[in-house]
């Protein structure tokens, strides 16, 4: 009885953790809209939170976008500007 209860306690804190840390990085839906420069529509899409990292984008290598399934392809280290 006393192995059950250990191993309960044990279960329930596991996933109390695994509720308080996020893996996945959160989601902003971005209307579709018309581009007049290109006389194109723009399709709907998601993309990741704006935040100040680069490291979980969802083009950032090592990352995926769990909505078109394709992995990331981005270094996260490249130079915005050149010197």
């Amino acid at each position: 009885m006393k192995k059950i209860v250990v191993l309960s306690v044990l279960i329930l804190s596991l996933f109390s953790l695994l509720s308080f840390t996020s893996v996945e990085a959160k989601t902003v839906k971005v209307k579709g809209y018309y581009k007049p420069s290109t006389m194109k529509y723009v399709a709907p899409s998601y993309r990741t939170s704006p935040n100040k990292t680069k490291l979980d984008n969802y083009s950032t290598k090592g990352n995926y976008n769990p909505y078109s399934g394709k992995k990331g392809y981005a270094s996260p280290y490249k130079y915005k500007y050149k010197w």
